[in-house]
């Protein structure tokens, strides 16, 4: 096991994306930073986080929680007013 030191972190997301990834966590008994961690590492070395049967886990939850963002969507989302 590597020690690390986290830090608390006030971080912006789309609301149904937030709800995907809670569940997601719970699904896997992770914590929302453990999985965003995973996440984040699996992505800086250029490979997937997860295998099928979660990619399967995650378009229910996405289903569940309207969420119909994509990558495609990534950095073209505005803020609605109110």
């Amino acid at each position: 096991m590597t020690t690390v030191e986290r830090v608390q972190t006030g971080v912006r997301m789309e609301r149904s994306l937030l709800k995907v990834l809670k569940g997601l966590a719970e699904y896997l008994d992770l914590s929302l930073g453990d999985l965003l961690e995973g996440i984040v590492l699996h992505a800086f070395e250029g490979e997937q986080a997860f295998g099928a049967p979660t990619l399967e886990v995650i378009a229910e939850l996405k289903r569940i929680y309207g969420c119909s963002l994509t990558a495609a969507d990534s950095h073209q989302l505005g803020e609605s007013e109110g």
